[in-house]
């Protein structure tokens, strides 16, 4: 539907829902009009009277008053367009002010409108950190997984509530497959933007998919830099994922390190504001010897600390390697803020990822029914076979397996 069209089904629903709920022509519990005053016999002049026809005038001229600045009001609420002069012009007289139905169906009609897209010109409306949503969903759905809960909690929320950052939040996400890195960063999109990952301040890029060749990498380069300057001109906060990282050009990840350094004051754009988020295989077989060893020296995996794990991951991830996260200056310059791991996932995990299948589908379950789709995953090492080796990937496909 252009603009144009729904401006005019707009206006007519406005004024419709305004002049029924305001007192206006359709109210029923509004005073008399005045050609209700009168129930005696018809006053000179005719069947209305010219007293009568003058103030049934002025009532309607009130009345398209009212409606106009009621539209005016609507259009500056949405749009933010023709507010200022205008209003005043069309104001019924002075004092005028609009009453608390009318505004509460403004606000009704402009929240359905802002719900088919940005309302205001920089995406800001629809950013909404909710930090305690987030949180309860993480330590809800995320399992096996205590120190990425914390650290990404901790670095979110103090990054939100920091007035001054000094540089955007940058985040690496590292671990095996299906341990939990892409549902961590679409639950952070989702609370953080009312649109989640559709929201335009929010952009994802896969490595593969986005930058598969070599070859075009200057073409690469220009496109990414722009479309990151473009969001956060836009965005006063924006969020950049990348997925796959480790497979990025190692001149890919160095073009968008001016992005993620301290904040010059040269620019034009202010990109303190921003959160990237880094999702890497790389580091998993570390973190996943380091699990092994507490298991194997019967020590629970909540005991593992941020402080040994990210040391020892920092320490693989520097090394010489073909990964362009090895060569490029991310980690010289130490950009990257923290290093969050993701725990490998054992039997009772996937059991939980089977449960949490089955509620979001809306099936009934049993315990019979989560052993044996956790059952159907692979297990290692060979000897202990303590971890899975998808993670919980493909959890949500191997319950089709149960349906009727």
């Amino acid at each position: 539907m252009g603009r144009g069209r729904l401006l005019t089904r707009l206006g007519l629903a406005c004024c419709l829902l305004l002049l029924g709920g305001s007192g206006g022509l359709g109210s029923r519990a509004t005073p008399r009009g005045p050609w209700e005053e009168e129930q005696g016999p018809m006053a000179e002049g005719g069947p209305w009277g010219r007293a009568r026809y003058e103030a049934v005038k002025k009532h309607l001229r009130v009345v398209g008053a009212l409606s106009k600045q009621y539209w005016q009001y609507l259009a500056c609420k949405v749009w933010q367009e023709g507010c200022g002069e205008e209003e005043e012009e069309s104001s019924p007289g002075p004092g005028w002010s609009l009453p608390l139905v009318g505004q509460d169906y403004l606000e009704i009609l402009s929240t359905w409108y802002c719900s088919f897209g940005k309302c205001c010109k920089t995406g800001d409306c629809r950013i909404v950190n909710n930090i305690t949503g987030l949180e309860a969903d993480l330590n809800g759905q995320l399992h096996g997984q205590h120190l990425a809960k914390e650290v990404v909690i901790r670095a979110v929320q103090g990054f939100l509530q920091n007035p001054r950052p000094e540089k955007p939040l940058v985040l690496s996400f590292h671990g095996w497959s299906g341990t939990g890195k892409n549902f961590v960063a679409r639950m952070v999109a989702s609370h953080l933007y009312r649109d989640g990952l559709k929201s335009e301040c929010v952009r994802v890029f896969i490595s593969l998919f986005h930058f598969p060749h070599h070859k075009y990498v200057d073409s690469y380069k220009a496109q990414l830099k722009k479309q990151i300057s473009e969001t956060m001109q836009l965005c006063k906060q924006s969020l950049f994922i990348f997925d796959e990282a480790e497979k990025l050009h190692f001149s890919l990840l160095d073009a968008i390190k001016p992005f993620m350094a301290h904040y010059d004051n040269k620019g034009e754009v202010d990109y303190r504001r921003s959160i990237f988020l880094f999702l890497s295989n790389l580091g998993g077989n570390t973190i996943n010897e380091v699990a092994l060893d507490f298991w194997r020296a019967g020590r629970a995996r909540e005991e593992i600390s941020m402080e040994f794990l990210e040391q020892r991951l920092r320490l693989e991830l520097r090394e010489p390697a073909e990964s362009g996260y090895a060569r490029s200056h991310l980690l010289k310059e130490n950009l990257i803020d923290f290093f969050v791991p993701f725990l490998p996932l054992e039997y009772h995990h996937v059991k939980l990822c089977a449960r949490d299948a089955f509620l979001a589908r809306g099936l009934p379950y049993t315990e019979a029914a989560l052993d044996e789709v956790a059952r159907m995953m692979v297990f290692v090492p060979k000897e202990e076979k303590l971890f899975s080796a998808q993670g919980c990937k493909s959890v949500s496909q191997r319950i089709n397996y149960f349906l009727p």
